[in-house]
């Protein structure tokens, strides 16, 4: 049983954070069952899961992916650039030659793909990089959390490729100030950083 609700959780959390199962949309615990090829249990017991994590939200025949406003998102960005900037912080008081060695390879397979979804997908990889070099698990957590729910709402935006240069010439400054054990550096770039996804994010809201 566990394993089936575990399997049920990964499945679901992909496809809502994928744009699968987009905001609103209802999440029957049978017909999702059907799916999956599982029963109506271990997919309410995943459902129940993704809850606490803020991503459904319950509805009269099940749950549905939850809808949040601009002012939410707001909020959760907000959220998202003080954890991140402690990250940073953390980053370059705590780091090991590893934790470099593979931020570093990180950001040149970003560099180097062609793809522009690939290239996002390694950029924010850097970033969950990032919090493991900082050795700080609750806000690696936290952080884990406020991810998913901002994926759902991710704009296409961010996979242009004059967003995507300048991603990496962002990432690039971070690390070096990481590198040189510069923390408030890191931090206060990480700020900027953040603050302009962000205003990206927002911005392709307001479009809708």
């Amino acid at each position: 049983m566990v394993e089936r609700e575990s399997y049920a959780y990964k499945q679901l959390r992909e496809r809502i954070t994928a744009g699968e199962y987009l905001p609103g949309a209802m999440l029957v615990p049978a017909a999702v069952g059907v799916q999956l090829g599982l029963s109506r249990t271990p997919v309410r017991e995943a459902m129940q899961r993704l809850e606490y994590e803020g991503l459904v939200v319950q509805a009269p025949r099940g749950y549905r992916v939850r809808e949040r406003s601009a002012e939410e998102i707001l909020e959760i960005c907000e959220a998202r650039i003080a954890l991140e900037s402690a990250i940073a912080y953390s980053a370059a008081a705590r780091h090991t030659e590893l934790d470099l060695a593979r931020l570093a390879r990180l950001l040149d397979k970003a560099a180097e793909s062609s793809d522009p979804v690939t290239s996002l997908a390694l950029h924010n990889e850097w970033h969950t990089a990032l919090r493991a070099a900082a050795h700080n698990q609750t806000i690696a957590e936290l952080m884990d959390r406020l991810d998913a729910q901002l994926r759902v709402y991710d704009a296409k935006d961010a996979q242009a490729e004059s967003n995507l240069q300048q991603i990496e010439a962002e990432h690039r400054d971070i690390l070096a100030a990481v590198r040189s054990g510069d923390a408030e550096s890191a931090r206060v770039l990480m700020i900027a950083h953040q603050s302009r996804t962000r205003d990206l994010r927002i911005a392709a809201m307001a479009k809708r």
